[in-house]
């Protein structure tokens, strides 16, 4: 049967069934290696590698003139670039075995049958330009793999080989992005525009019971800036008047702290905008985060504080998770107390959860502006940081906020279900001032074994992440791919030619198009295969030189392209609807 290439013009290796008058014209069979001269002696007229297992001829030294210098000069026929190419390098003997060369050191290879050093294509080795250091004489072709876009596997025996996200990740992070864009259904009135931020929302409800922040009440709302189009969150100070400018200072030093375990503040402000004088402080936006007071207290019914203890083991934290969040707490306050500062803030309400066991400081630096006085005393305000973090770890092993006001039951309740180092920590913490009483030395109570397995549970948290982010490195890229193929492919009608995704080029990303999506097996099933469909684009959008045989729905059409070529292809015609759209 004779296959004919059924588009007008494209790159393709046209397949045809060979003819007598084609044998008959054939140029002659190539000379044995053994009867061709060297290269070396036509270029520099002589050949380091003649004693040393060349496998070229040749000539006797009687044959050459003595008065002939080695580097004798080239032919007249022979090019500029072949004069000054690198010494070629012969195919080494059966018997010697290949070393793998370096960069400098590849063999020299014509202009004409020049190949990538990393491809995915078949290496005739009895063609002398293509020469390799890789490879045996039992080898017929040498099959590279791609040098970039690859799907990798996980580190192997450590998390599930995967080609996507897993699904709980996903939901986790689709919330995330659907908490920024969420409104509340209840109506509300806010300023339109804020000192470079709109589209306020309120975060929490705005009711008579909300908690004062000191003496003030506070507002938190998200609010989208007008500079980068991200979502920030305000704390707004209700009916705060600022006394001293100078309190912003505080606002300046707190900025300039980035801590994981820290809400970071960019800036504060003060407005009318609210028909008050309002105090304002934007941080970063955590979206779909919990409070440690909505995850552990508000589920409480309220009841005796008796009732409450006995029923904290209904509630009971894990020890280990409760540790890391003591662990991140002190790692926190430990970045605050070196740069001079006081957290004032560690509170169930202000320490928001934002992941998996991942804690962080909320609405620091606003007490140190609503209780600006330049007489304070950093010193005192970093024991009282001490103090009320180890309120917040009684209140979490017993599962009441007030659990400090019947002290001896809170503690027979901590002995009971948790370790006696947790016992010790909160005691010491809730002590009386003292010159040794710092947050070093609370880093020392919790020991180095603690904070040691903390970190390995850190760096195995970060190594399932990078694995879920390799399971998607290649997605972004395949889906612009495949929305090139959607633009291209089955078009009705461009430039006012109805064929026009039928005919040139287009024809071809068409059959590819099926090569890659429509395959069917030997009983006409169709063949779902991921991998393949990986596989093949990949090797298009890098535009290997491997070939494939893309046949017509007719089976009257048979081409041979490269995925290089159909990329081109691709290219060509995405470059057209480009240009007609502008």
């Amino acid at each position: 049967m004779a296959y004919f290439s059924r588009p007008q013009s494209s790159s393709a290796v046209r397949i045809a069934q060979p003819t007598d008058s084609d044998d008959k014209t054939k140029s002659p069979q190539k000379k044995d290696s053994s009867q061709r001269q060297c290269r070396n002696i036509l270029i520099y007229g002589s050949c380091r590698f003649q004693d040393k297992g060349c496998i070229y001829y040749h000539p006797p030294p009687s044959s050459t003139s003595t008065d002939v210098a080695p580097e004798a000069p080239a032919p007249p026929s022979l090019s500029a670039q072949a004069v000054n190419a690198p010494v070629f390098v012969p195919r080494t003997s059966l018997d010697v075995v290949p070393t793998a060369p370096s960069a400098q050191s590849l063999p020299f290879t014509p202009s004409d049958s020049l190949t990538p050093y990393y491809t995915s294509q078949e290496v005739d080795y009895e063609d002398p330009s293509l020469s390799t250091y890789f490879g045996t004489a039992q080898s017929t072709f040498l099959r590279q793999p791609l040098d970039y876009h690859l799907y990798s596997h996980p580190i192997p025996d450590t998390f599930a080989p995967a080609h996507f996200i897993s699904d709980n990740l996903r939901e986790e992070l689709q919330k995330r992005s659907e908490a920024v864009h969420t409104i509340p259904s209840i109506p509300y009135h806010v300023p339109e525009e804020l000192q470079g931020y709109h589209s306020l929302i309120p975060l929490e409800p705005i009711t008579p019971e909300r908690r004062k922040l000191v003496s003030w009440y506070s507002t938190v709302y998200r609010a989208t800036s007008i500079n980068d189009g991200a979502a920030y969150v305000l704390r707004r100070i209700e009916n705060f008047r600022l006394t001293h400018h100078a309190a912003f200072g505080m606002i300046e030093s707190w900025s300039r702290i980035r801590h994981p375990n820290i809400v970071r503040i960019r800036e504060a402000f003060t407005t009318r905008a609210f028909n008050d004088s309002s105090l304002v402080v934007c941080y970063d936006y955590h979206p779909n985060s919990q409070s440690l007071m909505e995850l552990y207290f508000r589920s409480l019914s309220p009841s005796a504080l008796h009732g409450q203890l006995s029923a904290a083991s209904m509630n009971r934290i894990p020890e280990a998770t409760l540790w890391t969040y003591i662990i991140q707490i002190a790692n926190a306050i430990r970045v605050a107390h070196e740069a001079g500062l006081a957290i004032r803030m560690i509170d169930p309400a202000k320490i928001l959860l934002t992941g998996k066991n991942r804690l962080r400081i909320n609405a620091c630096g606003i007490v140190d502006v609503l209780l600006y006085d330049t007489r304070q005393d950093t010193g005192l305000a970093q024991q009282e940081d001490l103090v009320m973090f180890g309120r917040l770890v009684i209140a979490l092993c017993c599962s009441s906020i007030t659990a400090l006001n019947a002290l001896p039951k809170a503690l027979e309740v901590m002995g009971r279900m948790y370790s006696a180092e947790i016992k010790t920590l909160a005691l010491y913490l809730i002590s009386k001032p003292g010159p040794h009483k710092t947050i070093a030395q609370i880093m020392e109570l919790i020991g180095t074994n603690r904070l040691v397995r903390e970190m390995d549970e850190m760096q195995t948290a970060n190594d399932r992440l990078e694995a879920e982010l390799m399971s998607e490195l290649e997605n972004g890229r395949l889906v612009r791919l495949l929305c090139k193929f959607g633009f291209i492919n089955e078009r009705p009608e461009f430039a006012r030619e109805p064929r026009w995704s039928e005919t040139g080029d287009r024809y071809i990303i068409k059959l590819f198009r099926d090569y890659v999506f429509h395959k069917v097996d030997e009983n006409g099933s169709p063949v779902v295969d991921l991998s393949h469909v990986l596989t093949c684009l990949n090797k298009l959008d890098c535009g290997s030189d491997e070939r494939v045989m893309l046949v017509s729905r007719d089976e009257q059409s048979c081409l041979v392209v490269s995925f290089k070529e159909v990329k081109a292809c691709i290219e060509s015609a995405f470059s057209d609807l480009s240009r007609a759209s502008r």
